[in-house]
């Protein structure tokens, strides 16, 4: 019985993650949802949360990505995702969309 249950457990697993919802990537081709012209009045300012957050807002971004130096990212384009790209100082130094 227990050599039974221990073959069926990987198919059990299996089959528990293909009932998983999957929320697809957006359209390559997608409108852009992001302005960085609108938030650069953040470029030199610190890398709060709260200026962060208001470069999403100002940018009409739906995602914010705040990134340090040398930290790795996802190279995955998003047209409704602004970056906030800080110094080591922790000062906002450029912002973009993708």
């Amino acid at each position: 019985m227990s050599m039974r249950l221990s073959l069926l457990s990987p198919l059990l697993l299996l089959a528990a993650c293909a009932g998983r919802p999957v929320t697809p990537p957006p359209a390559a081709d997608a409108p852009m949802a992001c302005n960085a012209d609108a938030a650069k009045r953040y470029v030199g300012q610190p890398a709060t949360a709260a200026n962060v957050e208001a470069v999403r807002v100002a940018s009409g971004a739906t995602l914010v990505r705040a990134l340090k130096p040398d930290q790795m990212v996802t190279l995955e384009y998003r047209g409704d995702r602004v970056n906030v790209l800080q110094d080591g100082a922790g000062i906002i130094e450029r912002i973009s969309c993708g």
